[in-house]
């Protein structure tokens, strides 16, 4: 009854060959997601052509958020090893530029289409949320993505986003949702601030929007904040100053935990004349640089726990978030529609009243049978007749009124909570669950069973068992593996352009490097 598209199941056969070679760990992760799509699809949450699958990313992300003049371009060619990103102190660049490795292919720039018609890229289908914030956008995609492609090695295996600056944006209700749809993607998300800037007043939406949501996130820990360009207070010798001045500029909007990681570009740094000075900035630059080049090379890694991750966090949100909210709505439309059956019911009985009252059936309170009425052969048809229409009209008022319910609520669904996948999924559920032929007598959601129950326990299972696959990769509590001589088999990532690999063997000791 609830079957799987053409298109999806050759895009998720065509996940499995390439993860097969890939990581072989994911492939099951594949399968527990088709559970889940069953799940989804039975509820009304995801129709034939939709899977939980295609709605994270498979490829290994970094997203670079930040204000215009925060320097995330120049980290991002300085990271490669090549100007890619045009650079400047104001904003030079309005679009979302995916950059991943291109080979033999060189560097080459792509419009927004490339990425918009391929489901291996993160912003696949994105014209059709860009045509929910205002119609006609969809069609515009090239104004808000490209695609990039570099020779580096360092692309090899993940894909780097950068974003256009936020302060100065026309279209900024489009970019704010592209902004979240790559954060909820990335494994990685590397927020950059303005050193030059030590008061961040004039910057307070953008905070609000990058850090105040930030401390209510299960993933939290995938973002880091960047002070950069801090060799200009080099000058006054006053980074702890600068530094104090944005930790509680972000303490304002709730986030009291994590560090700035201090960095500035040295090819385009101001010099520091001061022997003593210049070791001491270059020495905290070089040791930061090296921690966020870390978190970047090793985001693989984050990839494949996230992936396992999801299908744990997805099972657990249908049982405890959408199931809950849907019983909720539905409660809320039974009640409308059983008032307004109400109304409707005493509408015809009065109607019904002064009928009879007006063809001399009643004589106020007593019924009788009147002189024209005696004798007719037809009496009995007409009555069924007369039955009929009334009721006819009261099942095609019912339905209206139904109809009307499911607009009500679906509109104040809409209207009290924020736009995102979220919300689109329990608002198709509310729809398919307030179908005509759907009683208006059953309280639980369509689709929600014992046996859809089972179904999201067994991913759960599923999702534990592979995380026990993947800590085995990388973890030797036992010491069993460290008396072997042969090396544990390397957990691989794959690059987006390219079969080429980047590995992360198991050492000796039970850690692990990327190499």
């Amino acid at each position: 009854m609830f079957s799987t598209g053409k298109t999806i199941k050759q895009r998720l056969r065509n996940l499995e060959q390439h993860l097969s070679k890939e990581n072989p760990v994911l492939v099951d992760a594949v399968q527990s997601y088709r559970h889940l799509d069953q799940v989804g699809r039975s509820m009304g949450i995801l129709n034939a052509e939709q899977s939980f699958a295609t709605q994270i990313s498979w490829w290994p992300m970094i997203s670079v958020l930040g204000t215009f003049s925060a320097g995330k371009s120049t980290f991002i060619n300085h990271y490669l090893g090549q100007t890619l990103q045009a650079t400047g102190n104001q904003a030079v660049d309005d679009k979302f530029t995916v950059v991943c490795f291109g080979g033999d292919h060189g560097t080459q720039a792509l419009p927004g289409t490339a990425l918009d018609a391929d489901p291996r890229f993160p912003f696949y289908q994105i014209s059709n949320e860009l045509e929910k914030v205002e119609l006609g956008e969809g069609r515009r995609v090239d104004t808000y993505l490209q695609l990039k492609t570099s020779p580096s090695e360092r692309l090899r295996g993940r894909i780097i986003i950068d974003s256009p600056g936020f302060d100065a944006d026309s279209q900024r209700t489009a970019t704010l949702r592209l902004t979240d749809h790559i954060i909820d993607l990335s494994d990685l998300v590397l927020v950059f601030f303005d050193a030059r800037h030590p008061e961040p007043g004039a910057m307070r939406d953008t905070l609000a929007h990058l850090v105040g949501d930030t401390i209510h996130r299960a993933d939290a820990t995938k973002f880091v904040f960047i002070l950069n360009q801090m060799d200009t207070t080099a000058r006054d010798d006053n980074p702890e100053e600068v530094v104090g001045a944005w930790q509680r500029a972000l303490a304002q909007e709730g986030l009291t935990a994590g560090r700035f990681y201090c960095i500035y570009n040295p090819e385009v740094a101001v010099a520091i004349e001061d022997a003593a000075l210049r070791q001491r900035y270059e020495s905290k630059r070089d040791h930061d640089l090296e921690e966020i080049h870390r978190r970047v090379q090793g985001v693989g890694v984050e990839r494949a726990y996230r992936i396992t991750g999801a299908l744990e966090k997805t099972a657990h949100h249908i049982e405890e978030k959408i199931v809950p909210r849907i019983e909720f709505l539905k409660s809320r439309w039974r009640k409308i529609v059983f008032w307004a059956d109400g109304m409707l019911a005493a509408m015809f009985a009065m109607t019904a009243l002064l009928i009879t009252q007006w063809l001399d059936f009643r004589d106020g309170f007593k019924w009788g049978t009147p002189e024209w009425w005696q004798g007719s052969t037809d009496n009995i048809a007409w009555t069924w007749i007369v039955c009929l229409l009334a009721a006819t009209a009261y099942v095609f008022l019912h339905f209206k009124v139904r109809k009307f319910a499911a607009r009500r609520v679906s509109h104040q669904l809409v209207k009290q909570n924020a736009p995102g996948i979220d919300l689109e999924r329990i608002h198709s559920a509310f729809i398919f669950n307030t179908r005509p032929w759907r009683s208006i007598f059953m309280t639980s959601p369509a689709g929600w069973n014992g046996r859809n129950h089972k179904r999201l326990q067994r991913v759960i299972d599923e999702a534990n068992r592979l995380v026990q696959k993947l800590n085995d990769s990388f973890t030797d509590p036992s010491g069993e593996q460290s008396v072997s001589v042969k090396p544990a088999a390397p957990l691989t990532v794959a690059a987006p352009a390219g079969e080429e690999v980047t590995a992360v063997h198991t050492t000796a000791q039970g850690g692990h490097v990327v190499s």
